[in-house]
């Protein structure tokens, strides 16, 4: 049998659909201008970087040195003083109001102890109902801590004839692919991810729920309509809106966020459009499987939203998250697509690196396509 009607109803069925697309323009302009309000909302305001942790001083000594210690904070751009304390009471009140985080508590022997040889304690209080926060900027201020408690010793030592104090290990960080550490580099294409995966769920899980919900699917029934070519013809003409969706946030994140892509342009256009069918059949699949659009349209947020927000190491690192829900991710193509988009863009990997990822996105979208197919048919049948 010739391919040419099975095509031709595929192109009428994506016609169909594109007119409705066109004519609501209220869902089409939502369509095209979500993905840029959340790109801008969620790379602005979504940081993972610690600095200027709002610290109060409490210096108990009084001497040179542990003034020095003070500017040592205070021209930090980890820290922001807020200013000094003459009891921990300030310091409490602050925290209570959530306007303070690290209190720095210099002892009355502080410049005494140091310059003997011996360790000082310098007490650090930590507001820790941020644990996360609190771990990093403790980390910064005890580097700060030993850098200065080192430089003062050997000034001291140098000055009495006493020798040098050198250090016993010099270490030399390099870092390679976000040197800077911002933490947008990494944020910004785990967002694309996100997403598409919203706007591709969520824009085809209402479109066969709508058909029966208009009274339209009795009229598709009475054609010689088959379920591929009902399949194929709605995933069309949301799959060209979700192109331009992925070029608008990708195009926004180099452009506007300033994120390298260090990889080939084309790969990441490639992986995405095979990323686009898997979401796109995935809610072709939940709308013929619902039947109704309230219904489809929770099942599409559920599945797209969450997963791709928390299980696709967008946020949270896979390798830290207990062993069954690691498992569990295998099972959702966000995953594959965040380590595709953060190796084309930070790390300048090719498809001889991300072959195996792009082709499980491919098998999902084949998978998934299948089962589309079968639960449309069953409504056709």
């Amino acid at each position: 049998m010739s391919s040419r009607p099975f095509w031709r109803r595929t192109a009428a069925v994506a016609r169909k659909e594109a007119l409705h697309v066109l004519r609501d323009r209220r869902s089409l302009g939502m369509a095209l201008a979500v993905p840029l309000v959340m790109l801008l909302l969620f790379g602005y305001a979504l940081t993972l970087d610690v600095d200027r942790v709002p610290t109060v001083i409490y210096d108990r000594d009084g001497t040179p040195e542990s003034r020095q210690l003070v500017e040592r904070f205070s021209g930090s751009r980890y820290f922001q003083v807020l200013g000094s304390a003459s009891s921990y009471a300030p310091f409490e009140r602050r925290v209570d109001r959530n306007a303070a985080m690290l209190a720095v508590v210099i002892p009355p022997d502080f410049s005494r102890e140091l310059l003997a040889g011996r360790r000082p304690e310098v007490q650090l209080l930590f507001d820790g109902s941020d644990s996360n926060t609190a771990s990093i900027a403790l980390g910064y201020a005890d580097a700060l801590l030993q850098s200065y408690a080192f430089e003062l010793r050997r000034a001291w030592l140098d000055r009495r004839g006493g020798g040098r104090l050198d250090n016993p290990v010099e270490a030399r960080i390099r870092i390679w692919y976000n040197p800077e550490l911002k933490s947008r580099n990494f944020i910004v294409p785990g967002l694309i991810v996100v997403i598409l995966m919203i706007i591709a769920a969520l824009l085809t899980s209402l479109t066969i729920a709508r058909e029966w919900e208009m009274g339209s699917m009795e009229r598709l029934l009475a054609t010689p309509l088959r379920a591929p070519e009902l399949v194929l013809g709605k995933m069309a003409a949301y799959f060209v809106l979700g192109l331009v969706d992925m070029l608008m946030a990708a195009g926004a994140g180099v452009l506007v966020f300033g994120v390298p892509l260090r990889g080939n342009p084309l790969l990441v256009f490639a992986s995405g459009c095979v990323f686009l069918l898997g979401a796109l059949f995935w809610g072709i699949f939940l709308s013929a499987a619902a039947r109704s659009q309230v219904l489809a349209y929770q099942l599409g947020m559920l599945t797209s939203f969450l997963p791709a927000f928390l299980l696709s190491g967008f946020v949270f690192a896979i390798e830290n998250m207990p062993v069954v829900v690691q498992a569990v991710t295998y099972v959702f193509p966000s995953r594959y697509f965040v380590a595709i988009l953060k190796g084309l863009f930070l790390k300048g990997t090719g498809l001889a690196v991300l072959w195996g990822e792009i082709a499980l996105l491919a098998v999902y979208a084949g998978v998934v396509f299948l089962l589309a197919v079968r639960k449309v048919g069953q409504r056709l049948a």
